[in-house]
């Protein structure tokens, strides 16, 4: 072997060892991470996504078709529940309304006269009672025959008969003034719901038709809310809706007033999601509102689920192999590095998440994970509350 090539050796070898040496150098020296601690006074909210919408809405019209005669409200204005809103033309109505009055009056006379005719029966009836009864006495004393007060009797039961009839005739006479009376009060109901009025006290949004239109029954006429029924309808995803119940607080954004901040709470949550953007839907109900709304306005509502203390949060970018609650998270523990199985459960809107298991009391975990950590890797930390 010539010289030349010894030295070719020598030096590969002395890079080799150099490059180990600097491996075992690199793998051996300790490396920075940042790692979290507990904090208190944690909020946990959960932000959604929606509009402002009415729980009371009503699209109202006639019960009754007709011609449109006057119309009363206009949108924007503000009614008091029982205030007339539009007229229909009631004229036909009205001449129904009078021929239904003048049968009632004619069915009452009907039944005074049956009445009368019951008081006339009565009293021939008592009179030929009386009859039979003189005819009885006189038959004792042999004055008048058998016969003649057989006939008294007769008479007396025919007057009876008369009697039931004309009774009967009194019934008749009183039903059908209390049908003419129903198909009056039938008539006037009908004359009244050519007046439409105002169901509750309203916010006219929609004013539908016009003077003159010919209607149809339960055509839309107008369509009206309940503004003390105003809210905000938010749609949260169902990954972090879990633990929502009414009553929890709120805070609502309107997107023409980004600046100002609305307060409310949860008043109904809806028992069907939607089926297809996997969302809940959150009704809030103000407790500050807005002097004015606009149904249909975009909100952005953050739900305060609760408020935690001594709590370990770490970046959600911490928690590696995540599945449904599952994951592990590097920890620092002696000043080296572990891998530990945890449970987790809340999330922040700053994009923490919180360790609920798996991590022992004064443990620190690693909030910068790097493919440059390795298990019982020495390491230096330094700690921070916050991503």
């Amino acid at each position: 072997m010539n010289a030349s090539l010894k030295t070719r050796l020598g030096l590969a070898v002395l890079v080799a060892v150099v490059v180990a040496a600097g491996v075992v150098l690199a793998r051996s020296r300790p490396i920075d991470v940042i790692a979290v601690q507990r904090v208190d006074a944690v909020p946990f909210e959960v932000f959604g996504l929606g509009t402002v919408e009415a729980r009371v809405l009503s699209r109202v019209g006639f019960a009754v078709p007709g011609t449109l005669e006057r119309v009363n409200a206009d949108h924007g204005d503000r009614i008091e529940a029982g205030t007339p809103l539009a007229v229909l033309d009631s004229a036909a109505q009205a001449a129904r309304v009078t021929k239904a009055q003048a049968l009632l009056t004619q069915a009452e006379a009907s039944r005074g006269r049956a009445r009368a005719q019951v008081g006339r029966a009565e009293a021939l009836l008592a009179q030929r009672a009386q009859t039979r009864k003189r005819q009885d006495a006189l038959v004792g004393k042999g004055s008048v025959s058998v016969e003649a007060s057989d006939d008294a009797r007769t008479t007396e039961q025919v007057a009876a008969a008369e009697l039931e009839v004309a009774r009967q005739e009194l019934l008749l006479a009183a039903a059908a003034v209390d049908d003419a009376r129903a198909q009056l009060e039938i008539e006037r109901v009908q004359l009244a719901q050519h007046t439409l009025l105002a169901p509750y006290d309203s916010l006219v949004v929609e004013r539908l038709r016009e003077p003159g239109a010919v209607l149809n029954p339960g055509e839309a006429m107008f369509t009206l809310i309940d503004p003390a029924s105003v809210w905000a309808l938010a749609y949260v995803d169902e990954a972090r809706a879990g633990g929502l119940v009414p009553g929890l607080p709120a805070r609502v954004h309107l997107r023409s007033l980004p600046q100002q901040t609305f307060t409310g709470e949860i008043a109904r949550i809806g028992i069907e999601s939607d089926r297809v953007s996997e969302e809940r839907r959150v009704y809030i109900q103000c407790t500050r509102c807005p002097e004015r709304f606009y149904l249909g306005e975009q909100v952005e509502v953050i739900i305060t689920k609760r408020v935690a203390n001594d709590v370990l949060l770490i970046p959600e970018i911490a928690v590696l192999g995540v599945s449904g609650a599952d994951g592990w998270v590097w920890t620092v523990e002696g000043g080296r590095l572990h891998k530990r199985a945890v449970k987790v459960g809340d999330r922040t809107l700053d994009g923490r998440v919180e360790v609920l298991s798996g991590v022992e009391e004064g443990t620190l975990v690693v909030a910068e994970p790097t493919p440059a950590l390795r298990e019982d890797k020495r390491v230096r930390s330094r700690t921070r509350s916050a991503p």
